[in-house]
């Protein structure tokens, strides 16, 4: 009877224990909060380009005083690439071809034209497609031609009756290994940088050269045979009128030893990468029909000073940029 008690009364404390417990010292079970984010905003998708909200930018030739007719003219050739494309055009006057570059590369500029060097500097960025080239002569690209005094002691490797080179350039050009050269300018790609640029490439060693401002005077230092032992000019300087007139002998006392290939471009229109290929096409076709309209073509003279223009594309000057590479110039130094 003892023993059932004592179970039972465990039993029952058994039962109460944990009513006591919880009175006593309470468990607080955690509870999960939920975590509300707010929304994203969704931004407005920017104007469509080419519209008037968001226009293509033209760029006018750079200058750092444009006069009032160029600006009239530029709103002219705006204007007419608007009618044929149907896209809203502006136009900027950019002080300067560097900056020009810069706007080309930030999108703050979508067509422009371009030096060959400025094209090149472009490019290095991938920024800029060649929709349209100038040309002279009905010609895309001239060359350029190492000119010594027929005394001189080198070989001429240029055949004036056939008008070709008798040897490749790392033959004809060795000969001017530590020999002193006549340049046009420092910013000449005949005068100076091309023809650096097919020396480097032979590895020809040659001392610091003279800058002559301007290509007849590189003529008239080889004449007298008393600045230098060789110079470079484009093909053919020698035929200047004022040095023909000046030196009648000029073509016998001044000899071609080898001409580079025509690998110089002229100037072009470029069109900005950040702009969709199809755009390109139409503004392309549209610089097209303009050389075609006597308006268009009177504008395109007074703001670019191109007289024709012909459809190319960035092939045509793959080999200019790999001599002016070769030449080991800074590039941003060669753009004005």
């Amino acid at each position: 009877m003892k023993k059932f008690l004592l179970v039972l009364s465990l039993a029952i404390l058994g039962c109460n224990l944990p009513i006591r417990l919880a009175a006593g010292n309470p468990k607080v079970t955690p509870t999960a909060t939920a975590t509300v984010f707010a929304p994203t905003p969704t931004l407005p998708a920017p104007p469509k380009l080419g519209t008037e909200k968001n226009p293509l930018i033209l760029a006018l030739a750079p200058s750092e005083h444009v006069d009032p007719e160029t600006i009239t003219a530029g709103e002219g050739l705006a204007a007419f690439i608007e009618k044929q494309t149907g896209y809203h055009v502006v136009t900027i006057a950019p002080s300067n071809e560097a900056s020009l570059v810069d706007a080309l590369n930030k999108g703050n500029a979508h067509i422009a034209m371009l030096s060959p060097f400025g094209y090149a500097l472009a490019r290095e960025n991938d920024s800029v497609t060649a929709i349209m080239a100038s040309t002279r002569n009905g010609q895309m690209l001239y060359g350029a031609q190492f000119i010594a005094n027929r005394d001189s002691e080198f070989v001429p490797f240029f055949d004036p009756a056939r008008n070709e080179n008798t040897a490749e350039a790392n033959v004809a050009l060795k000969q001017f290994q530590d020999k002193k050269p006549c340049w046009s300018d420092d910013k000449s790609p005949s005068g100076y940088v091309v023809p650096l640029g097919f020396l480097n490439k032979g590895k020809v060693r040659i001392p610091s050269g003279a800058f002559l401002e301007g290509q007849p005077g590189v003529v008239r230092a080889i004449y007298a045979a008393d600045i230098c032992n060789f110079g470079a000019t484009y093909i053919d300087a020698r035929h200047i009128p004022a040095l023909e007139a000046n030196y009648p002998d000029v073509t016998e006392r001044v000899a071609v030893i080898w001409r580079m290939p025509n690998i110089i471009p002229y100037e072009n229109i470029a069109a900005s990468n950040s702009l969709p290929i199809e755009m390109r096409r139409v503004i392309q076709r549209a610089f097209i029909d303009m050389i075609l309209s006597p308006d268009g073509k009177t504008s395109l003279q007074t703001v670019y000073g191109m007289d024709e223009i012909q459809v190319t594309d960035d092939t045509l000057y793959s080999e200019f940029e790999l001599y002016v590479k070769a030449s080991g110039l800074d590039l941003s130094t060669l753009v004005k």
